[in-house]
């Protein structure tokens, strides 16, 4: 094991199914369009990226949150459940199986252990990979086709039992070298990818997830060619002619067992085909996540009814691939995702409905810190067709753009809202509105932000020379515009000065954020400014919140 390599224990796990996701983001273009088996609707990579996010959720919830090092068996069964209860299309379901494969390994060993497994071995990971073949086989009801992500995942499979005696980052490195060989050799297996020049688009992200553990545990990511079509043929005609069913349906199925899933199977294979029915980790048996492509969704949503109880039912029209959103690939139209430091500020813009972006809090400049790539993965997150962004001064505005274009690129409407501070924000959150459409929803809170005046007030470390005079170390400063506009004798001075001046013309709302620069005055500060506002500013309300943001001591708008 060298110097840097990792066991994997339940911490490495998450992290692994934290950097799957990070590296599916990047892959997704790749993948959705090696798409074009067992349907041409470029969605694989789409529906590997969302299942996933799905299993990683679950992981850092309820007890895969709380897994010490001996729960590495704990954290398994919740990426197999959270990835069972988000599945997205054929590929996802798939997915789930895999990580299905990992719950049940892990779960069996630390039975025999005593309840604790500490770490996963090459040995173990090699089972589970194992049993992931083996249940993805099941799910697809017995039938392997070669040519498949099933032929990578038992390629690598191999690879890791053939290398255990070496150790752990021997054979993950042998498991994505002999995934790579096995994804290349898919060209030829298939029919529809030799006429199209593609590999597998399904193997193609498990060698994503491969090359995310080989970074996890061993911390020397691969470079790996990417993978384009390349027409070698024109297509035959039995190919041209092979009719695409009109849906997608997708369901959980509870309270269910073996026999009524195999009629089900039976039933659907009738109605359509790409029919999966995948069971949950053999601690819940009763549950499965079913999906079928079909042109009757109405009878493949009443056969499971007959089956058990049915929720989380998606039906999507399996054309929308072709014109750049991936079927099914959304929870809702339209999100917000705003960025914020400080933990109360998070639980402020979250609970008005947004989805939170963070800087790093080890950062020493917050508004410095959030790349594209973290922008874009937060609108993905989003899980919505239409998401608002809202930046607040702590994207830089190259990094803005190049976020938002990427997201753009794969089929998300993005719109940034200038919101230069947390005070704009709020105030473009508070009109945002998902029934409008997204340009008038735009327009309005970008409006809404405009049009409320903000600054903000920091406490000198050091004597300078500023607009407003010099300062002395403790001096409250008022800042407006990136200039500082009054220098007072202390934070509650400097607020109060940049209140009047703020309100000089006019105003109904004051909104304060109280930082961690305030230090344990706070409150005290906080209730000077709520007199002067009442004694000098009457009909202007006044609302504060404790946001914990770093840097500005204050932050005030007026609206």
């Amino acid at each position: 094991m060298g110097s840097s390599d990792r066991l994997l224990d339940a911490p490495a796990l998450r992290d692994w199914a934290h950097t799957a996701v990070s590296d599916l983001i990047t892959h997704i273009d790749e993948i959705n369009r090696l798409n074009v088996f067992p349907i041409a609707d470029s969605d694989t990579g789409a529906n590997m990226l969302f299942t996933m996010r799905s299993a990683l959720a679950e992981a850092n919830a309820g007890t895969g949150a709380d897994a010490g090092p001996g729960c590495v068996s704990r954290v398994a069964s919740a990426l197999s459940s959270g990835a069972l209860n988000g599945a997205r299309g054929n590929s996802g379901v798939i997915l789930s199986q895999i990580l299905r494969g990992i719950a049940d390994v892990t779960a069996t060993a630390a039975a025999g252990a005593g309840g604790e497994l500490p770490h996963m071995d090459a040995a173990l990971l090699g089972a589970a990979l194992r049993r992931g073949v083996e249940l993805v086989i099941t799910s697809m009801g017995g039938r392997e086709i070669p040519g498949t992500i099933v032929s990578v995942l038992r390629a690598a499979a191999d690879a890791v039992e053939e290398c255990a005696n070496d150790g752990l980052v021997a054979a993950i490195t042998a498991a994505g070298d002999a995934a790579v060989v096995a994804l290349e050799k898919t060209t030829e297996q298939l029919d529809v990818l030799a006429e199209a020049g593609a590999v597998d688009a399904g193997g193609r992200g498990l060698l994503v997830l491969l090359d995310a553990l080989r970074s996890t545990v061993g911390g020397q990511p691969p470079a790996r060619t990417v993978y384009e079509l390349s027409p070698r043929a024109e297509p035959t005609s039995a190919v041209l002619e092979r009719p695409t069913p009109q849906f997608e349906v997708m369901y959980r199925l509870d309270g269910s067992n073996p026999p009524a899933a195999t009629a089900l199977r039976d039933r659907l294979m009738s109605l359509g085909d790409s029919v999966a029915i995948a069971a949950g980790p053999f601690t819940n048996q009763a549950t499965y996540s079913v999906h079928v492509h079909t042109d009757d969704a109405g009878a493949a949503v009443e056969a499971g009814l007959a089956a058990g109880r049915l929720s989380r039912i998606v039906v999507s029209a399996l054309s929308a691939g072709t014109v750049g959103r991936p079927a099914g690939s959304w929870t809702k139209e339209r999100a917000v995702v705003a960025v914020v430091d400080g933990d109360g500020a998070a639980e402020l813009f979250a609970g008005e409905g947004a989805h939170v972006l963070q800087p790093d809090p080890d950062a020493g400049d917050p508004t410095a810190d959030i790349s594209a790539h973290q922008l874009m993965r937060a609108v993905v997150d989003a899980g919505a067709a239409q998401v608002m962004v809202l930046p607040n001064g702590y994207v830089a505005a190259e990094e803005l753009v190049a976020g938002c274009t990427a997201a753009i690129g794969w089929g998300i409407d993005v719109v940034p809202i200038p919101t230069g501070s947390m005070v704009q924000g709020l105030a473009a959150l508070a009109v945002h509105e998902t029934d409008r459409q997204a340009v008038d929803d735009g327009y309005t809170m970008a409006r809404a932000a405009g049009s409320t005046r903000y600054g903000s007030v920091r406490v000198a470390t050091e004597s300078a020379l500023t607009w407003a005079g010099r300062c002395q170390p403790g001096d409250g400063l008022g800042i407006a515009g990136d200039e500082v506009l009054i220098v007072a004798a202390d934070a509650a001075g400097a607020a109060i000065g940049l209140l009047d001046l703020l309100l000089a013309s006019g105003g109904d709302l004051v909104t304060v954020l109280v930082g961690l620069g305030i230090g344990p005055d706070g409150d005290a500060v906080t209730s000077t400014l709520q007199e002067h506002v009442h004694d000098h500013h009457p009909g202007t309300e006044l609302v504060t919140y404790r946001t914990g943001h770093r840097g500005d001591a204050l932050l005030i708008g007026v609206e």
